[in-house]
């Protein structure tokens, strides 16, 4: 359960900047970009959870 949440941790982080390049190449609005930072800030936070609660001691 622990790798899943560090996955899913690092999922969350790198849709953010990935996001970020390409709106700003053009490619998608600044309201689609925003919808996939909200997205990878609950992945992450999905990810926190349950590495929180997984009882791991890492």
């Amino acid at each position: 359960m622990h790798t899943v949440a560090r996955l899913l941790q690092l999922l969350g982080m790198s849709i953010a900047p990935l996001a970020m390049v390409v709106q700003l190449s053009g490619k998608i609005s600044v309201g689609e970009m925003l919808k996939f930072l909200l997205m990878s800030v609950g992945i992450f936070l999905v990810g926190y959870t349950l590495q929180r609660f997984s009882g791991s001691s890492q």
